[in-house]
């Protein structure tokens, strides 16, 4: 890997990139504070272990110190789907790198041109959307600005092969293009549950053998979470099935809290 990675953030994304580039040489993980730096590499080193990698967890240095991604070349943020937090830190980053270094995003549902204009630097800007589990998807959607030079374009796709993935560059609209598809189908999956009365995991078990598909319309909800799925929803112009609201004010958000659609 010739860049020089960081990544922001500490969540599951973050970390699942983390033990991603691990495989290709050093990265270093940015978290917010010294608990989430623990957590985080708590994360990394599970995961590699998971997966029986022969890599030294010494190749992800996790930090809470900003000043520490000074140098790298290539940066992913990969926190909150939230314009407002992603915009500020985008900006943070880009007082502390140097003019070559690219910024990316890891948004699923905003708007890129929004993120790069936040970034101070568009011409080396670009929206990466990685797949959870992310040391196993095989897609990255690119979205790069209309200000995107030649050299960050070139550099996007290298960076994506070095980290075994297949990049394909998609239009900068609400959703991309799987989760413009695939919402509108989750969510009908959810509206069959409130019309019906069917067990959630009879649903899951029909689609999984019915259609084969891999995973179940609730349990990928429940795996995406389900207030991060009502964001991408109402990002997308798709109404928020009302047992999905439900479940979010009771606290259930899917596998991350323990309980959604289904307890884990």
């Amino acid at each position: 890997m010739n860049e020089r990675l960081a990544i922001a953030g500490s969540g599951a994304i973050a970390c699942g990139l983390a033990a991603t580039a691990a495989h290709r040489g050093p990265v270093t993980l940015l978290a917010r504070s010294s608990d989430s730096a623990d957590r985080a590499r708590e994360q990394v080193e599970k995961t590699l272990e998971r997966l029986g990698a022969e890599v030294d967890p010494e190749h992800v240095q996790v930090v809470s110190d900003p000043a520490a991604v000074a140098e790298a070349t290539f940066v992913v943020e990969a926190v909150v789907e939230d314009h407002d937090v992603k915009a500020g830190l985008l900006g943070e980053l880009n007082e502390l790198l140097a003019p070559q270094a690219i910024l990316a995003s890891t948004t699923s549902s905003l708007s890129v041109k929004s993120l790069a204009a936040a970034s101070g630097r568009p011409q080396r800007f670009v929206g990466l959307h990685v797949f959870n589990p992310v040391t196993k998807m095989k897609l990255i959607e690119v979205v790069f600005p209309s200000a995107a030079d030649a050299d960050t374009r070139a550099r996007t796709l290298e960076l994506c092969e070095a980290l075994e993935k297949t990049p394909v560059e998609v239009p900068d609209m609400p959703g991309f293009v799987v989760n413009r598809l695939l919402f509108p189908y989750l969510f009908s999956a959810v509206r069959l549950l409130e019309e019906t009365g069917m067990d959630p995991s009879d649903v899951d078990t029909c689609m999984r053998l019915g259609a084969a598909h891999p995973m179940g319309p609730l349990a990928l909800l429940d795996l995406v979470g389900l207030d991060v799925s009502a964001s991408i929803g109402q990002s997308i112009g798709e109404a928020v099935p009302a047992r999905i609201e439900e479940l979010i004010a009771g606290g259930d958000l899917g596998r991350k809290s323990g309980r959604g659609f289904h307890a884990y």
